[in-house]
């Protein structure tokens, strides 16, 4: 009796979850993780003044200064902004701020996908959804992208905008410009004009196909006579290329390619060809052949056609009659 009492009392193997079930537990669980974090955000808020200050600390490495600006022209006007990488240190500072990229869906070639921006303490919320097409785009045309590492640097780059966006709309807009000040003034206190340095500069463009001439062509002097403000200017540019904000033809005169710049010596060659169609190609048989009889003029010879045909008396000459 004591052993079936033990069976009746074990503890009897649980179903497996149904796919519902779990979809609760997941809803559930982010809904505790926002709760706790809306609850951190007001027992430990920010100190703007604090926050600034981390902010101005920030910009004052040059690692991050370096990346921080990008320029774009637009409507012939040169516009400046903050990257991703300074918007990034900002909202990393500013404290109590969630930000982020999710890729919703991906079907039909496309992905869907959502930046955001969260501030828990106010409760603020910028959120901007898109769709991204598996496609790259070349001079030589576009084409499909079936590689996922392909597709996931593509969403990523596209995501990156938007998501700036998004932390700009959140952090206040005079906190932006301070970083930025600070940012150039880095710049301008760390401005490396050293040959590596400068070397480094020119490697890092020719990924852009930019060349040292155009560059020196764009600030109108020697590389090596750069100045800290156009050093600034050409940081500038270079991250805005990376980030894809604009193109090289944006910034520097436009070198053809191989193929379509002209060749000088294709005219000398092209007249050397016609000259060549234009000479013989086949030797003339007939010129080894024997007059009929010996010359007049040389009894005891017998010449050839090759001679005869120099000779004035050539026309009528019994010997080839």
């Amino acid at each position: 009796m004591e052993e079936q009492s033990l069976y009746n009392n074990a503890p009897v193997a649980t179903r497996p979850q149904s796919s519902q079930a779990l979809v609760e537990v997941e809803q559930q669980r982010a809904i505790a993780e926002v709760q706790g974090a809306i609850v951190l955000a007001k027992k430990f808020p920010r100190n703007q003044i604090e926050s600034l200050d981390r902010i101005m600390v920030a910009c004052q490495r040059p690692g991050l200064a370096e990346q921080a600006l990008y320029s774009y022209s637009r409507g012939g006007t040169e516009i400046t902004g903050p990257s991703i990488r300074l918007a990034e240190a900002i909202a990393q500072n500013w404290q109590n701020l969630q930000f982020g990229i999710k890729e919703l869906e991906q079907r039909n070639g496309e992905s869907t996908v959502e930046a955001f921006c969260w501030d828990m303490e106010t409760n603020v919320r910028q959120v901007k959804s898109f769709q991204v097409k598996h496609e790259r785009h070349t001079k030589k045309g576009s084409y499909r992208l079936e590689d996922p590492r392909d597709i996931y640097e593509l969403t990523a780059n596209q995501g990156a905008r938007r998501l700036r966006a998004c932390i700009l709309g959140i952090v206040p807009g005079d906190i932006i410009e301070a970083a930025q000040t600070q940012c150039e003034q880095t710049l301008k206190a760390k401005a490396d004009t050293s040959p590596e340095a400068l070397k480094k500069l020119v490697e890092a463009f020719v990924a852009f196909h930019v060349s040292k001439e155009q560059i020196e062509k764009r600030i109108q002097r020697r590389l090596d006579t750069i100045t800290a403000a156009q050093l600034i200017q050409l940081r500038k540019i270079y991250n805005s290329l990376k980030d894809g904000m604009s193109a090289p033809a944006d910034w520097f005169e436009v070198v053809p390619e191989e193929s379509e710049k002209p060749d000088a010596s294709k005219g000398l060659k092209e007249k050397l060809k016609a000259a060549a169609k234009k000479e013989p190609e086949t030797t003339d048989d007939s010129a080894g052949e024997l007059a009929k009889s010996t010359c007049p003029n040389s009894p005891e010879t017998t010449y050839t056609a090759k001679h005869c045909n120099a000779c004035e008396k050539r026309e009528g000459c019994p010997a080839w009659d």
